[in-house]
């Protein structure tokens, strides 16, 4: 039995649930946002990359983009936590396979969204070394999916999941078939 099938056997109150979100939103929510708006552009400039500076247009569009992806990331989040009855933490999650909501459209929308958020910062920021770890972070983060949450949800939910898996694409949203 994996370590994620044993964490996903205990079920854990809101309340731990809320607590244990807050290490992760302070990452996600503060650190992140801080690297990609404060300490890329000076890096930018340290390695000779300032080439390009934020314009009425970049921050249009990467405030665009950072709506939309905050949006589909708390979208997911709420619903991991109500619904599923866990967490986006792998030590905590849901207890049961989420296939309404956001999930309906891509089988990682939470993902999807981070992603397309930290770009929308770092398009608006006009930050290369930005754009760079957005990329490699969108990258890592992927990798992980399919190589261990999708092995792990496989494990835990059975043919429910494959099914699920081979119905809704991964990442890219599609609009769901009606039946």
């Amino acid at each position: 039995m994996s370590q994620y099938s044993k964490w996903a056997r205990k079920e854990h109150s809101e309340a731990a649930r809320l607590i244990a979100l807050l290490p992760a939103g302070i990452l996600f929510l503060i650190l992140i946002p801080y690297t990609l708006l404060v300490v890329s552009p000076s890096l930018d400039a340290r390695l000779g990359l300032d080439l390009l500076s934020p314009s009425p247009a970049s921050l249009i569009v990467g405030a665009i983009l950072l709506v939309v992806g905050l949006f589909f990331a708390q979208w997911s989040i709420i619903t991991q936590f109500t619904r599923g009855r866990g967490t986006p933490l792998p030590m905590m999650p849901t207890q049961r396979l989420i296939t309404t909501g956001p999930f309906k459209y891509c089988r990682n929308p939470m993902t999807l969204g981070t992603i397309i958020a930290y770009l929308g910062l770092g398009i608006g920021a006009a930050t290369i070394v930005g754009l760079i770890l957005v990329t490699a972070f969108a990258a890592l983060l992927l990798v992980y999916l399919k190589r261990m949450e999708e092995d792990e949800l496989a494990d835990r939910f059975g043919d429910e999941y494959r099914a699920y898996r081979r119905d809704v694409p991964f990442i890219i949203p599609r609009i769901p078939r009606r039946d």
